[in-house]
């Protein structure tokens, strides 16, 4: 057994102390673990949420279907005439080029016809045999008419002097026919502008060869009426109906901003084109101006009556797949709905919604590819979305 003395017992002070010391140690590294862990939390859920597809929302804007609808249109002459030539030659000359202004009956230019000058003066000569040779005929059969009481001539020959008169008058009215149907086609040699107008084409030129239009011949001129015109526009058939005739319309063209003139829908063709749906409009408008051009572009504002109300989405909020087409929405707890629509205009940029969504839907306005129902994805705010406003 050991002499040696015990240590002496550690003052209580001091043993509060180390386990006060022990204590913080503890609290520390139990704080670290518990702060590292929730940091941890925290990076993954950040990551978890920078992986979900970003998305834009915008909320469907209503549009007053009462307002105007704004559409293409293509301008034409009230009444366009293409020129042919009905006889062939050489074109002898040219009165008015394109641009001129031109009366009805004026002299648009005459072809040098010498095969049709040959055939009339064959015609007349042919002609003045045929009445010589009737006269000669008639001279004949009233002398053998004559001798008939007597037994000097036969009935027979009698009758045959009398139809070679008949026959000889009937091959006179022939030549004569011939005659005036060839001065008739000589009438032609000059090319006539068929209404008051203006010259829109020239295409030939002194000295051309010239055939018959119905033979292959090519235009030679174009006269237009363009103190009135036709404007034809392409309505949707959905909005057709609201296009009666007698609604007004403003047509605007490229080369005169700011300038607005006014017509009227006279007319609609009454059938869709099956190509695009669409009805056919033609509306007429005044031109005494002369501002307006045939073939020119214009941007056709019809104020039209509509029934209510339309919702519109950015054209590119839609879906098209194998169920059809859809739009998507941004449900709770940021996942998609689908929601399938039908269109009622394409405006282009911005698609009018006839039934399938809500004002208080909120749509994406790009959704990701593959997006599906029920899929997470992370608002971002909303996207560029649209002014309230009319149609078009």
């Amino acid at each position: 057994m050991s002499n040696q003395p015990e240590p002496p017992p550690v003052p209580l002070r001091v043993r509060r102390a180390g386990a006060v010391v022990l204590g913080i140690a503890v609290a520390v590294v139990a704080y670290g673990l518990v702060s590292r862990a929730a940091q941890n939390a925290r990076v993954r859920a950040a990551t978890a949420e920078q992986a979900l597809p970003a998305v834009a929302v915008v909320k469907p804007v209503s549009t007053d279907d009462g307002g105007d609808m704004v559409l293409p249109g293509r301008l034409q002459a009230f009444i366009r005439a293409p020129i042919y030539a009905r006889v062939p030659g050489y074109l002898k000359t040219w009165t008015h080029d394109i641009g001129a202004r031109v009366r009805a009956g004026a002299v648009l230019a005459e072809i040098d016809t010498p095969d049709l000058d040959q055939q009339l003066a064959q015609a007349r000569a042919d002609l003045a045999v045929a009445e010589a040779n009737a006269k000669l005929a008639e001279v004949s059969a009233r002398r053998w008419q004559a001798l008939a009481g007597t037994d000097a001539v036969s009935r027979q020959d009698v009758d045959q002097r009398t139809f070679t008169w008949h026959a000889s008058l009937a091959q006179v009215k022939s030549a004569q026919a011939n005659v005036d149907r060839l001065t008739a086609e000589a009438g032609f040699k000059r090319l006539l502008a068929p209404f008051d107008g203006v010259v829109t084409a020239r295409t030939t030129d002194i000295g051309a060869l010239i055939d018959v239009g119905a033979a292959g011949g090519a235009e030679l001129f174009e006269v237009s009426e363009i103190d009135r015109l036709r404007v034809y526009v392409s309505v949707p058939q959905n909005d057709a109906p609201a296009v009666p005739p007698g609604t007004r319309a403003s047509i605007g063209v490229p080369e005169r901003p700011g300038r607005v003139y006014a017509g009227v829908v006279e007319a609609s063709a009454q059938a869709v084109d099956p190509a695009t749906g669409t009805v056919l409009m033609q509306i007429i408008v005044d031109n005494h101006s002369g501002e307006m051009m045939p073939g020119d572009y214009a941007s056709v504002r019809l104020h039209v009556r509509g029934a209510g109300t339309t919702l519109s989405v950015p054209a590119s909020a839609l879906i098209f797949d194998a169920r059809g087409l859809s739009v998507a929405t941004l449900g709770p707890e940021g996942r998609v709905r689908l929601k399938h629509v039908t269109i009622a205009r394409d405006l282009g940029a911005t698609i009018e919604i006839a039934s399938g969504i809500a004002p208080t839907d909120r749509v994406i306005e790009n959704p990701p590819d593959g997006v599906a129902e029920g899929t997470q994805v992370r608002d971002v705010g909303s996207g560029v979305g649209q002014k309230q406003g009319g149609r078009g």
